[in-house]
């Protein structure tokens, strides 16, 4: 399915080309050099990043949204040339055309911005349609009933605006919070992450007979980081395409019910917003869409939910690659010549782009740290709310490309086994995540702020 390997090459390249010809590092690079751009342009006086964060206030009838467009015609386009510039940098280096891209990135930015006003409507607000999800029903019912045009599969990069979106997050989420908060996070995401790993590998071997490689990256895929997991572990356990593929459409899957299921359960249950979005956190497949349930929510659950997800759960790649690879080696391939995977295999799986994401976060710490609390509130103005609505913008292009890369027809084709091992594993990671975030540890994500 066009959503998945060509809009997240994770497979490792050696030596230091890595650092421009990988997805994950141009997520870096371009994240931490918006936040670079946003601190040098407000300590020039340069009022840029605030004139081109468009958001979108909240109305009860068009003409004040149409208003709104037309009094920031010229930052809309302002904000267009910024991101266009942006990601295309990025897209001719890693080899791909920019004459496909800019037309197909120009569509996608004009259906983000008729996907932002509509979803600053109050009526959608009160059914939880806000941008986010309402950009991913939008995308769900284009994808499936008009046919695209071919130039728009080189915009549609799904994984790379949902990591660059990321790092940006690093620069609103204070660092210190992340140092108090991240043992938790990573606590929770280790047994959500390892009990749910162990049951669907368990489940597809033993109960529905699947193939060692096969359930290996079904259970990377379904515990760890959704769609790049399913990559990096098929890879590393050397699955067949055709497992890849399937792995990842069964993410998909998951991940789209799960996007308008716990926002639901949240809302029925009463849950606070701090352990809704640690649930979310240990209980969505992809982080793109883990996103955009947490942003149906507040910014408090987006911060929760980044926390056990990103800092938590993404980071176990790296290690379930290394271990998988050597089980795989020694134990599946049975090879005569006791080749055993290197240590570093860890550092090539590893995410990136989580890397982006702390040092975004470092910057922004460090400079608040260093200034009095006028100009603290100046930085907040002019560098961190601007950065908050670009990550916003960058989520709703992943979130549009999301379900206009989704068909349908493709996730019912993949077999009552792999989805039934798959599923064995949401049964037990969705009660155990609510257990964790909201009974055991609620108290505690309540407090984070």
């Amino acid at each position: 399915m066009s959503i998945s390997i060509k809009n997240t090459p994770t497979t490792p390249s050696g030596g230091w080309s890595a650092l421009w010809k990988k997805e994950d590092y141009w997520a870096a690079w371009l994240g931490i050099g918006v936040v670079a751009a946003a601190i040098l342009l407000w300590l020039s006086g340069n009022t840029f990043m605030k004139w081109v964060a468009i958001s979108v206030p909240s109305y009860s009838n068009f003409g004040k949204a149409i208003s709104y467009i037309n009094s920031h015609l010229s930052a809309i386009f302002g904000l267009y040339i910024f991101f266009l510039l942006l990601f295309s940098v990025a897209v001719k280096v890693l080899g791909h055309k920019l004459r496909e891209f800019i037309p197909g990135f120009t569509v996608l930015f004009i259906m983000s911005l008729i996907v932002t006003v509509a979803g600053s409507w109050d009526l959608m607000k009160k059914y939880n349609l806000e941008a986010p999800l309402l950009a991913l029903a939008v995308g769900l019912i284009i994808g499936n009933f008009v046919k695209l045009p071919k130039f728009m599969d080189a915009s549609l990069r799904t994984e790379f605006f949902v990591k660059t979106g990321i790092v940006l997050m690093g620069a609103t989420l204070p660092f210190t919070l992340i140092m108090q908060s991240g043992p938790a996070a990573f606590a929770q995401a280790t047994i959500i992450a390892v009990t749910t790993y162990l049951t669907i590998y368990w489940a597809g071997t033993r109960l529905f007979g699947l193939d060692k490689r096969f359930a290996a990256t079904l259970a990377a895929g379904g515990s760890i980081c959704g769609v790049s997991a399913s990559i990096a572990i098929g890879g590393a356990v050397k699955a067949e395409k055709k497992y890849v593929s399937i792995s990842i459409s069964l993410v998909i899957v998951w991940a789209i019910v799960m996007i308008f299921a716990l926002p639901l359960f949240i809302k029925v249950l009463g849950i606070a917003p701090g352990p809704a979005g640690a649930w979310i956190g240990t209980s969505e497949f992809a982080d793109a869409a883990g996103m955009a349930a947490a942003a149906s929510i507040n910014e408090q659950a987006i911060k929760t939910f980044t926390l056990v997800k990103v800092v938590g759960r993404d980071m176990f790649v790296g290690i379930w690659c290394f271990i998988m690879a050597y089980i795989s080696i020694t134990k599946w391939e049975k090879r005569s010549d006791g080749t055993k995977p290197k240590a570093n295999e860890i550092w090539t799986r590893f995410p990136k782009f989580v890397l982006g994401f702390f040092v975004a976060s470092l910057i922004i710490t460090a400079l608040v740290a260093s200034v009095d609390a006028a100009t603290s509130k100046a930085i907040t103005a002019q560098i961190i709310s601007p950065i908050k609505e670009l990550r916003s913008w960058a989520f709703i292009f992943t979130f549009l490309s999301i379900g206009l890369t989704t068909r349908f027809k493709d996730l019912t084709s993949v077999g009552w086994k792999p989805f039934a091992a798959f599923t064995t594993g949401v049964l037990v990671n969705v009660p155990l995540g609510y257990l964790l975030s909201v009974v055991i540890m609620g108290g505690y994500w309540a407090l984070v702020k």
